[in-house]
C-alpha cells in the first residue's frame, strides 16, 4: 500500500497529497459492492487502512461484524466521523458508461455512492489527524465504520448499543447532484416481515383442502392498499413480495412472506400505521385460514438537525468552494443526463430540494455538473427518504452536507449513480466534502464558543424529547435474506 503523507501545512494541502490514496481506497470498496451487514471486505479494508495510519482500531462493536470504531488522540473535544460502505443489489455496473451494462447480471452495486461517502469520511478523519499532529492540538478524532445503512439501520442499532457515547459532534455527507447542507429531516420507519403459514395441496384435485398462503399475502397487501387514503399524506408504504411459496402453479402454496416498509415523519405515526397493517394481516390470515407471525427487522428515526453546527459545517464548504470540471467530465454528465427518462428530468429540481438546495434552478441552465454551492437555509421540510444517520443526530449534534458527485438529475439507487461512482468528478466531490468536513471539526477543537452553541442546542433538543430507540432490544442485525 502507498504511503499516507504525514505532514500538512493545512488539509486542502493534505489532501491534495494524498488524492491518489483516497481515490485508491474508493475504488477498492466500489470494485467489492456488498449488501448489509456483509460488508466483511470493506470493512476490513477500511479498518486496516485505518490501523496503518495510526488509529486505534476496535472491531466487532455492537456485536456486528462489519462495525467498527477507529479513534486516534486522547482528550476532549471527541469529533466523529461516520463512514458508510454497504452497496444494494440488482445495480451492478460497469463505470464511466452512459449504458446500462451490468458487470455481473442482477448483482450488487454501489448505486447510492457508499464507496465515495465512507472514502470521504475516512479523508476528514486523516486530515484532522494529521492537522492535529501538526498544530499540536489536543483532543480525539473518531471514524465509525457503520454498516448496514440500505436496509439494515446500522447505525441505529450501534446507537442502541452505546457505540457513540461520549462523542461531543458528528460529521456526514452523501453523494448527489448538488453542494448543499442536508438540513432537512427525514422520514422514520419500521421493516418487517410478515410470514404465512398455510397447508399444501393439488390444486386442480384437492384445492379445497389447501389453505393458501400466498393468497392471504395477496389479501394483506389489498387491504394495505386500501390503507394508502387513510394515513397522513407523508406516509409511505411499500413491500416486497420475499417468498410467493414457490414455482409450481398446480400446488397450493403453504408458505408465503412479504416484507413492509413503512414511512412517516415520526416514529409515534409510524407506530400507528404499523399497528394497522398488522390488524390487515391478521384479517389475510382469517380470510385464508392460514396463520401468520411476525419479524421485526429494522427501525431508524427521523433526522434531527442541529442548526448551529450546520453553520459551522456550511461555513466550511463555501471556504473550499468547486474547481472546474473538465471537458471529459461535463461530456459524460451530459451523456448520463441523456440516459434519463423525461420523470426522471422533471424530477431533478425535488431531488435537488430533498438534499438541502435551495435556488430555482436557474443556475443550472444549460449544465450537466453543478459547479457552485447552495445558499443554506435552515428548513422544516421533510426529505422524502430515510436514514440511520438520524438516530446518531438524537444523542450526538450531528451536520451533513452533500456534495456533487454525479450528474444533475441523477436519481440514487440507480445503475447511472453507480456508472459514475468512481468517475473523476465523483472524487472531487468526495474530497470537497472531507475537505468541509475536516475544516469544521477544526473550527471546533479550535473554538470553544462555537462547540459550546453546539452543545446548548442540543440539550434544548433533548430536554424537549428525549431520545427511545425504535427497534426492540430483542431484534439482532441481519443480513438480506
Amino acid at each position: 500500500m502507498a504511503p499516507i503523507t504525514t505532514k500538512t501545512v493545512s488539509v486542502k494541502d493534505y489532501l491534495k497529497s494524498n488524492k491518489e490514496r483516497f481515490e485508491e481506497i474508493s475504488k477498492f470498496i466500489w470494485n467489492h459492492p456488498e449488501t448489509r451487514f456483509e460488508e466483511f471486505e470493506s470493512a476490513q479494508y477500511m479498518a486496516d487502512v485505518l490501523e496503518q495510519e495510526g488509529f486505534q482500531v476496535e472491531r466487532n462493536v455492537a456485536g456486528i461484524e462489519t462495525a467498527f470504531v477507529a479513534t486516534f488522540g486522547k482528550g476532549n473535544p471527541t469529533i466523529g466521523f461516520l463512514g458508510e460502505f454497504d452497496a444494494l443489489s440488482g445495480l451492478s455496473q460497469e463505470a464511466n458508461v452512459a449504458k446500462a451494462i451490468p458487470l455481473v447480471p442482477n448483482g450488487i452495486g454501489h448505486g447510492c455512492g457508499h464507496n465515495l461517502l465512507g472514502t470521504g469520511a475516512l479523508a476528514a478523519a486523516f486530515a484532522v489527524k494529521a492537522y492535529m499532529q501538526d498544530q499540536l492540538i489536543k483532543g480525539t478524532v473518531k471514524f465509525y465504520g457503520c454498516p448496514g445503512e440500505e436496509g439494515g439501520s446500522g447505525k441505529t442499532f450501534m446507537v442502541r448499543e452505546g457505540v457513540f457515547n461520549g462523542l461531543d459532534a458528528a460529521f456526514s455527507w452523501h453523494p448527489s447532484p448538488v453542494n448543499s447542507i442536508m438540513s432537512l429531516s427525514s422520514l422514520a420507519n419500521y421493516q418487517v416481515f410478515f410470514r404465512f403459514k398455510g397447508i399444501s395441496s393439488h390444486a386442480a384435485n384437492s384445492p379445497h383442502l389447501g389453505r393458501s398462503a400466498l393468497d392471504a399475502v395477496e389479501l394483506m397487501n389489498v387491504g394495505v392498499n386500501y390503507l394508502r387514503e387513510h394515513v397522513i399524506p407523508e406516509a409511505r408504504m411499500h413491500y416486497a413480495v420475499t417468498n410467493t411459496g414457490g414455482f409450481s402453479p398446480n400446488v397450493v402454496q403453504a408458505d408465503a412472506e412479504v416484507l413492509y416498509l413503512i414511512r412517516a415523519p415520526k416514529v409515534n405515526q409510524v407506530d400507528e400505521i404499523y399497528k394497522r397493517v398488522c390488524k390487515i394481516a391478521e384479517g389475510a390470515a382469517l380470510m385464508t385460514g392460514t396463520e401468520m407471525t411476525i419479524e421485526f427487522d429494522k427501525a431508524c428515526s427521523n433526522y434531527r438537525p442541529n442548526r448551529s453546527l450546520e453553520q459551522v459545517l456550511d461555513r466550511q464548504l463555501h471556504l473550499v468552494g468547486t474547481e472546474p470540471e473538465t471537458a471529459e467530465e461535463q461530456s459524460f454528465a451530459k451523456c448520463i443526463w441523456e440516459s434519463l427518462n423525461e420523470g426522471e428530468k422533471k424530477n431533478s429540481y425535488d431531488l435537488n430540494k430533498g438534499f438541502g438546495y435551495r435556488g430555482d434552478g436557474s443556475e443550472f441552465e444549460g449544465k450537466y455538473l453543478a459547479d457552485s454551492i447552495s445558499e443554506y437555509v435552515a428548513s422544516d421540510e421533510i426529505m422524502a427518504g430515510s436514514t440511520d444517520v438520524s438516530d446518531v443526530s438524537w444523542i450526538v449534534p450531528t451536520a451533513q452536507l452533500s456534495a456533487a458527485t454525479s450528474a444533475l438529475g441523477t436519481p440514487l439507487h440507480t445503475w447511472q449513480m453507480t456508472a459514475q461512482g468512481i468517475s473523476t468528478f465523483a472524487h472531487k466531490g468526495m474530497l470537497r466534502a472531507a475537505e468541509a468536513m475536516a475544516g469544521a471539526a477544526i473550527e471546533l477543537y479550535q473554538n470553544s464558543s462555537a462547540l459550546e452553541a453546539v452543545q446548548k442546542e442540543h440539550q434544548q433538543l433533548i430536554a424537549k424529547e428525549p431520545y427511545v430507540c425504535p427497534i426492540p432490544a430483542n431484534v439482532r442485525p441481519g443480513s438480506l435474506k
